[in-house]
């Protein structure tokens, strides 16, 4: 299991929800954190209780949908001087629920594109090679287990999309011991989940962080947080190195 102590994560959609749940885990295990949202001062509560955990924290902001403020950011994270060791592609976009779904419009597919595939991979291809020359490196990218809903098109396909250039990407990180995965944290009472969902955000974790402490070599896999259920870490883990 990897000791995550003095190590630097960078956490995406952590002002609230799960994001903001695996960040505090994260500082509690002793993780220095990169923490983003779309303006910084979003993030000003979270880092307020952050101090808690004697953690070095540092805040950046992009919409995720504007990728040229993308870059900006990725190139803010550079000039700090930071090696970034395990990234959390935490923030997602669900655009819309359309009943009328033979009549979704074409920017559901590009936005929730641009959110949940396009700007996650340009954060992996930032950070892997150096991880890759320093050796060590955990990437989680949060994929959705949603099926046969058209009304949520734009959003099941990039999730899917997300899914599948991760498994394709971790095929080539053999050997390298940078592993990349994916979580699914169920339907959860988030913003994004709403509020008739069945699943706490708490119970998320520690699902949606095993990819980080996992150190089995292994890549491609989906670590959905329903499998860690009311588990430790240690246990989670145990079990995610089994399957």
């Amino acid at each position: 299991m990897v000791n995550v102590k003095g190590k630097w994560a960078f956490v995406t959609g952590a002002s609230r929800g799960i994001g903001r749940l695996a960040a505090m885990e994260l500082a509690r295990c002793g993780c220095n954190l990169i923490l983003h949202a779309r303006k910084k001062e979003h993030l000003s509560e979270v880092l307020e209780e952050l101090k808690t955990y004697g953690v070095k924290c540092v805040a950046v902001e992009a919409e995720l949908s504007d990728l040229t403020a993308v870059e900006r950011m990725l190139a803010e994270i550079d000039e700090t001087g930071i090696n970034v060791e395990i990234v959390l592609n935490n923030a997602g976009m669900q655009i819309a629920y359309r009943k009328e779904f033979l009549s979704t419009p074409a920017e559901d597919y590009t936005q929730s594109f641009l959110v949940n595939t396009t700007a996650p991979m340009m954060i992996c291809y930032h950070f892997l090679p150096g991880m890759i020359t320093r050796g060590f490196g955990r990437i989680v990218n949060t994929t959705s287990g949603i099926a046969l809903e058209p009304e949520q098109a734009g959003y099941s396909a990039s999730k899917a999309a997300l899914s599948k250039v991760t498994v394709d990407l971790g095929s080539k990180l053999e050997g390298t011991n940078v592993l990349i995965n994916l979580t699914d944290p169920g339907w959860c009472r988030t913003d994004l989940g709403g509020p008739y969902a069945p699943g706490a955000p708490e119970s998320a974790l520690p699902g949606v962080l095993v990819g980080v402490f996992v150190d089995d070599g292994r890549c491609g896999r989906n670590l959905a947080a329903g499998y860690f259920y009311n588990m430790t870490m240690e246990q989670a883990v145990l079990r995610a190195e089994s399957l």
